[in-house]
């Protein structure tokens, strides 16, 4: 042992040197400036954000394949992350990235035209007909001086500050159903309770011209091809690239406008002035109080374009969604319990079936199944949709829960009622329904609240509910903070009235509580 202290000694003093050697290593690169970013060498390896379902996926993909990709729904969750330094650099578009650095003095420009992309609008590939009929319009548009008029409106100047004219909607007998996106400016976007932008001013004066019944739904932009291949959507578009991949599906128009993109990343990445001793004006202004900040935020993401009309109609769809499913589900529960306890084979199997496929399967994927393969040639509303989507599945768990209070209550009760001259109906019905009722009450009251909060999906099928509300308002003025706790705050009220709803009924079913209320217990004034 003593002759190996001094190997110990020097292979501690090896380590210990090491250590040393890394600490100063790190401190001086800790220390020292980094150096601003250069494109494309310095960002190869870090992390980009892209809007899922463009062309950026790919494009990253393939120009820097040892960058990770972290995939987003629109441009303002990107913007976000990319605040919050979960990414290093995001791609938008050069007409959006101008609308995002004006209302982020923190982001800056990492590289302009990086990729120049046709731009086209989308159409079934079994309706040929319409799509020639707007190549035949742009055609026109071009010739006569329209189209630069419209392109003026919405790429020349700010496109915040652009008036959508008021283009007559037709009568005709034709009707067609335009899918967007609502991502950002100058594409499509919403002010004031109207889809306005350049997209949207071309396609509207397209349908005024041919007679045609337009009809705008909003979808997320990934979901748009789907919708258009499935019958859901008759028309697409919202700033949508020409791509060979996707004219498999798709019948394209001509061309109607060529895109920039550009990479945006924090400035601190690009402060090559700083370390001359320049400061950004971000840093020279003295950073506002909170009272303010949240004054401005409830001004611009409430008041301004008259925004709060889209939370109250989000707001009311999602109240829809809610009472109508859990009523649907409740009932359609209460016959798969039925089948589910029935001695009859031909009536368990199926019940154990249904039960086990709906629990099973994602509720997401249910609500898709239901709009784009179950109705795909019904037209139907997507909020009733959404009702039958979500009643089905929350059947299955209100079957298991019925069937679980049915069982336990004692059957002797069961046998006692019948002795007493009830029928089998009667005896379930005045004295094991009371009590199955008051068993199930706290289980289904935390199902009924998972299920107003799984309503936040429904618009992938091109339902405007309060989470929706809060996607458009975020794509307009890119603050994620106030949308995000406001519909926080309004779920949290919804489900806190329907629960004192179901509490009311539990406590009627209390048989304790009302012979407590009977003898005046527990009444205002009572003696």
């Amino acid at each position: 042992m003593i002759r190996r202290i001094p190997s110990l000694l020097v292979r501690n003093a090896n380590v210990a040197l090491l250590l040393i050697a890394c600490l100063l290593l790190c401190g001086t690169a800790w220390a020292a400036p980094g150096r601003p970013w250069a494109w494309p060498d310095d960002i190869a390896d870090k992390t980009f954000g892209v809007i899922s379902g463009t062309i950026y996926d790919g494009f990253v993909a393939t120009r820097f394949p040892k960058a990770r990709i972290m995939r987003f729904s629109g441009t303002s969750d990107m913007v976000l992350a990319l605040k919050a330094e979960k990414v290093d650099a995001i791609m938008v578009e050069s007409i959006t990235s101008g609308l995002v650095l004006k209302s982020n003095e923190a982001l800056g420009m990492l590289a302009d035209n990086v990729l120049e992309l046709p731009m086209g609008v989308g159409f079934s590939k079994n309706d040929p007909d319409l799509r020639d009929r707007f190549n035949r319009f742009l055609k026109k548009i071009r010739s006569d001086g329209t189209y630069d008029r419209i392109h003026d409106r919405w790429f020349r100047g700010d496109p915040d500050k652009a008036v959508m004219p008021d283009i007559p909607v037709s009568s005709g007998a034709e009707k067609c159903v335009l899918a967007v996106s609502v991502a950002d400016l100058p594409y499509v976007a919403m002010m004031n309770g109207r889809y306005v932008g350049f997209d949207v001013e071309v396609v509207q004066r397209f349908a005024q011209s041919e007679g045609i019944r337009l009809e705008i739904i909003t979808l997320e932009f990934d979901a748009l091809v789907a919708a258009l291949a499935a019958g859901k959507a008759d028309i697409i578009t919202d700033g949508i690239a020409i791509t060979e991949e996707r004219s498999r599906r798709v019948l394209f128009s001509d061309p109607y406008v060529h895109s920039n993109s550009t990479v945006l990343t924090l400035k601190k990445n690009l402060a090559a002035g700083r370390e001359k001793g320049e400061a950004s004006a971000a840093t020279k202004e003295k950073p506002a109080s909170f009272l303010r900040r949240a004054v401005d935020g409830f001004y611009s993401n409430i008041i301004l374009e008259n925004r709060y009309l889209l939370i109250l109609d989000g707001l009311k769809t999602t109240a829809i969604i809610s009472v109508f499913s859990s009523i649907l589900g409740s009932l359609l529960g209460a016959l798969v319990c039925f089948m589910r306890m029935s001695p009859l084979r031909l009536l368990t199997i199926p019940g154990r079936i249904y039960i086990s496929i709906l629990r099973g399967t994602p509720v997401l994927v249910v609500l898709m199944l239901t709009f784009y393969v179950v109705f795909a040639s019904v037209n139907i509303s997507p909020v009733l949709v959404a009702v039958i989507a979500f009643g089905l599945n929350f059947a299955a768990y209100v079957a298991e829960i019925y069937r679980t209070g049915i069982e336990g209550v004692d059957t002797g009760q069961t046998e006692a009622g019948i002795s007493l001259g009830f029928t089998r109906t009667g005896t379930f019905t005045h004295i094991v329904l009371p009590q199955m009722v008051r068993r199930i009450l706290p289980v289904y009251k935390g199902e009924f609240i998972s299920l107003v909060k799984m309503t936040s999906i429904v618009g992938y099928i091109a339902v405007q509910d309060l989470t929706k509300a809060s996607d458009i308002i975020r794509s307009r003025t890119f603050d994620a903070f106030f949308p995000l706790v406001m519909v926080a705050v309004l779920y949290f009220l919804i489900t806190w009235l329907l629960l004192r709803g179901l509490d009311c009924l539990e406590r009627a079913t209390d048989p304790k509580i009302r012979r407590g209320m009977g003898r005046g217990e527990g009444l205002p004034g009572a003696l």
